[in-house]
């Protein structure tokens, strides 16, 4: 027996605007959608997208989110983004930069400040 995946579930007070972020902007692909909820994919990586009320304040920094995503080819990726990730205030994303722990990542902030890591051992 083994765990295969872990798929966080992110809060988010629009999910319209969410999908299209991480359709149109991180390349997910949507693999089901309701009035609130909707899984969206990348290769093995996946979120669970769910709206909660438009008074939640999801910017509010004790309701700060974020979650890391391994991957292959981490520089690659960030040169495939960069097109949509320019569109974004600049802000919202740190380039690839290496860290300390050994890991080379970029940054990107969704539209409710969720923190997304995306990152590759050194």
């Amino acid at each position: 027996m083994r765990l295969t995946q872990i798929t966080p579930f992110v809060p988010c007070t629009s999910l319209d605007k969410q999908i299209k972020f991480y359709r149109d902007v991180l390349g997910f692909t949507v693999g089901f959608q309701a009035d609130n909820y909707a899984f969206l994919r990348r290769d093995a990586a996946a979120v669970r997208l769910v709206e909660v009320s438009a008074h939640v304040d999801l910017s509010h920094p004790e309701r700060e989110g974020s979650f890391y995503i391994d991957v292959d080819g981490i520089d690659a990726l960030y040169a495939a983004m960069k097109p949509a990730l320019d569109t974004l205030p600049e802000e919202r994303v740190r380039a690839p930069f290496n860290q300390d722990y050994g890991q080379r990542e970029f940054h990107v902030a969704d539209e409710d400040c969720t923190l997304v890591f995306f990152g590759e051992a050194v």
